[in-house]
């Protein structure tokens, strides 16, 4: 996540007459009407800022005071961009001497044959090393069910990570590392007698697309439910949670429409931005004023040299940003959509069955209406323990989707255990499992005290940490290059999986590990977690703050709002 996270513009749509009226066509799938420079220019501030140009659009905006990490110190920052300077420079130097004196160790560099070479010499520099370093601390094998702990396979490399042998040991490590937030990723249990309930009866799969003889009884009265979860007229279930971005948006934004995207949201949301033909913005992350600035600009000025309405404008923000922990400003984004008309879209990804009291997502924790969300998208990997996602909204925009969309026209059905094991998940959830509602409910309750107890239990020990009270994402900062790879052999050894994160991933200036809290761990593990992350924040020197407790670890007490 995150490689590709900074959209570009894409096509400018020049192929219009300047003086001829858009015109909404009747088979719009949206209700809410497309924004348009015709309607706003009434308000004298836009109107002013059309004259006057991008700077006058930008005054006048409520200040919003910037987060995360404006509280680094100073030589931690200058440490760690001169660690990266050093690290550059001299895989640069060896590079340079490599070509000259062992030429054959770099041909995959030149060009051969007319053909050139398949990847640039700064990106073969960072591989190699970079990367390499890192490599053992990557896509470590596992076996059995990834759940509150996880089995390792162990491995060892003998040429610097280039390669790697099992040992044929195994590891029971606790797992911090996995989207298993609400702990349905299980072997045993309700959810998985269901799933093999139903795999007895309906088989694996349906061999069609949904177009065609693959929307079977099972997938229509999931989709039923998906909706009525998130408070939705309609919902469309697509069998993979990136195809569910990167297929269903390109029917939703064409040529002549806008995109405004926040500058972190996820590379499914950036491909499907970028193959819509629409013309793309950015937006810097969760800043609503920057946001009003691009709003206000853009319907002022319309589209590119034809200075025509755009047809649509459609903002996309992410429910809860999984690297950083932050939940989007979504009553904030939610006011501006009233006041400029334009369509929202709300990736609920991280955030569907994680946040709220009822786990009905961002919307559910801020007590926002469902319905002033023109489309919401989730997936079913995070906190339901299956694949796939969906995209909920109006009963027009999904009947739109279902003509319109790649990912119901050609991409296969979600397979039948999967949508068991999404159905009986949700189900439980929602309560209308009566034999396991309370179980549903509980999951849910103790979600939100692990996440609220581990994430203070660390700002208590002196961590810098990123992200929102509540998030099950808790990002620790560890700047220094250096400091990745052994905080995660640290953890390791300590029989502990967590994901460590480096640049291109996030900034150059804030490497992190990411801690994914579950509703299936206990308190025990909590503690034992927070007691080895304390020791290794010492022997790393990763405690920029200065403790507030001296003893955090007291118990989870603090439940959600």
């Amino acid at each position: 996540m995150g490689l590709g996270k900074r959209a570009v513009h894409a096509h400018d749509s020049a192929d219009a007459s300047p003086t001829a009226p858009v015109k909404a066509v009747s088979s719009d799938p949206f209700q809410a009407p497309p924004a348009t420079s015709a309607s706003l220019m009434d308000q004298p501030d836009v109107a002013a800022s059309a004259d006057a140009g991008p700077k006058a659009a930008a005054t006048a905006l409520p200040h919003e005071v910037p987060g995360g990490l404006s509280n680094v110190p100073m030589f931690v920052e200058v440490t760690t961009y001169l660690s990266f300077l050093l690290l550059v420079m001299l895989a640069h130097v060896e590079d340079f001497f490599g070509k000259l004196f062992m030429p054959q160790k770099y041909k995959q560099l030149r060009v051969q044959n007319g053909f050139a070479p398949m990847v640039k010499d700064f990106e073969s520099m960072w591989i190699r090393h970079v990367y390499f370093r890192l490599r053992d601390c990557f896509n470590r094998p596992i076996t059995g069910v990834a759940g509150g702990r996880v089995t390792l396979v162990d491995r060892v490399s003998k040429d610097y990570n280039k390669t790697f042998q099992f040992t044929g040991r195994l590891r029971n490590v606790l797992n911090l590392a996995s989207y298993n937030y609400l702990g349905f990723a299980q072997s045993e249990g309700p959810c998985a007698d269901k799933v093999d309930e139903a795999l007895r009866e309906g088989g694996v799969f349906q061999g069609s697309p949904v177009a065609e003889a693959g929307r079977t009884l099972l997938l229509a009265e999931t989709e039923d439910m998906v909706a009525r979860f998130v408070g939705a007229e309609a919902a469309l279930i697509v069998s993979m949670g990136y195809a569910t971005n990167a297929l269903n948006i390109p029917t939703l934004a064409t040529k002549g429409c806008l995109i405004i995207s926040d500058e972190l949201n996820h590379n499914s949301l950036v491909t499907g931005a970028r193959l819509s033909g629409a013309e793309i913005r950015v937006f810097r992350h969760n800043n609503t004023r920057e946001l009003e600035k691009q709003l206000r600009r853009s319907i002022a000025q319309g589209q590119p040299r034809t200075h025509r309405p755009w047809k649509r404008i459609l903002v996309v923000v992410e429910g809860l940003y999984s690297m950083e922990g932050e939940f989007c400003k979504l009553p904030e984004i939610v006011e501006l959509r009233c006041r400029y008309k334009f369509h929202l879209f709300v990736d609920e990804a991280h955030s569907v069955g994680a946040l709220g009291k009822r786990g009905r997502g961002i919307c559910d924790h801020f007590g926002v209406d469902p319905r002033e969300v023109d489309i919401l998208m989730g997936t079913f990997t995070k906190s339901f323990g299956a694949a796939g996602g969906y995209i909920a909204g109006s009963r027009a925009l999904i009947d739109h989707l279902r003509l319109h969309s790649h990912s119901a026209v050609y991409a296969e059905a979600m397979s039948v255990p999967v949508l068991a094991q999404v159905s009986s998940s949700m189900r439980m959830i929602m309560g209308e499992d009566r034999e396991n509602a309370v179980l549903g409910q509980q999951k849910l309750d103790q979600l939100a005290i692990n996440s609220r107890y581990f994430a203070q239990g660390l700002r208590d020990l002196g961590f810098m940490t990123l992200g929102d009270a509540g998030s099950p994402v808790v990002p620790l900062l560890l700047f220094n290059p250096a400091k990745i790879s052994a905080f995660s052999r640290e953890c390791l050894r300590r029989n502990i999986a967590v994901v460590v994160v480096a640049y291109p991933g996030v900034p150059v200036n804030s490497c992190r590990v990411r801690f994914c809290i579950s509703a299936s761990h206990t308190v025990e593990e909590l503690d034992y977690a927070l007691e080895q992350v304390s020791e290794i924040g010492d022997l790393l020197m990763l405690k920029f703050r200065k403790p507030t407790a001296t003893k955090s670890i007291a118990g989870p007490a603090t439940k959600h709002d």
